[in-house]
């Protein structure tokens, strides 16, 4: 299993990244959450990383859950604090360790089925056939707010995923239950107001329903969370880090 650790202090906040992506992908996130808390980035099996390629031909989710227990048993850590983004905020509710304190989901799967509109349909059925820098790049401009172009580190990254690796598919919804036991531990949520896969006004309302919580909404955020928007993540992050009574 791939770790990566950077920074000192508690809690410590495990990040699990969503689809395609690992810790060397998700440098940014370490070095800006590191600064505030220990940090440790997992790179999840069947991803793109340097932890096992095997994937689970069903149950998907139920068993990536068990495979972050079993990382956090691993690391002998206490008190921690879930960050997952997308895929990994699903597989940050799937989980059930005791060892998790608090979980902070940015744009997250698990609650509702992703929307794909045609036109990001056909610009990643272009990028998954023949993935160029160009291709991945109009595709990646449908991930980021109006008139934001996509940073050339995921432009290149993305690129060279889609060459080398077959990517996974979106993941389901999480079951209500489930659901309403991860509200029992302090948990927020965060989603881009430009999330074209998580658009708010259809996450909010399902959020609400299954954890009794309000979405936190990032102005000028799409769905992938760029180096920019990190702030925003940080800031999500202190509100179960950190919380006033600290």
């Amino acid at each position: 299993m791939g770790l990566t650790s950077a920074g000192t202090g508690r809690p410590r906040v495990v990040l699990v990244p969503g689809t395609g992506f690992n810790a060397a992908a998700a440098l940014p996130w370490l070095q800006a959450l590191s600064v505030h808390w220990a940090t440790t980035v997992v790179d999840l099996p069947g991803q793109p990383g340097l932890s096992d390629p095997r994937r689970p031909r069903r149950a998907r989710l139920a068993w990536y859950g068990r495979v972050l227990d079993e990382i956090l048993a691993a690391m002998d850590a206490d008190g921690v604090v879930l960050l997952g983004n997308s895929l990994g905020a699903a597989v940050a509710l799937a989980a059930d360790s005791p060892r998790i304190t608090a979980r902070a989901l940015v744009s997250p799967a698990g609650f509702i089925r992703l929307g794909v509109d045609p036109k990001l349909t056909l610009a990643a059925a272009a990028w998954l056939l023949r993935p160029t820098p160009a291709r991945t790049r109009r595709m990646l401009r449908l991930f980021v707010a109006p008139g934001t172009e996509p940073p050339e580190s995921e432009v290149e990254w993305m690129t060279l995923m889609a060459t080398c690796c077959r990517t996974t598919l979106a993941p389901p919804s999480l079951p209500a239950e489930l659901l309403a036991r991860r509200a029992e531990r302090p948990c927020v949520v965060g989603v881009g107001e430009h999330d074209r896969f998580l658009p708010p006004r259809r996450l909010a309302p399902a959020v609400r329903r299954a954890m009794n919580l309000d979405v936190r909404v990032f102005s000028g955020v799409g769905h992938l969370t760029t180096p920019a928007d990190l702030d925003k993540v940080v800031s999500l992050v202190a509100e179960v880090a950190d919380p006033p009574d600290n």
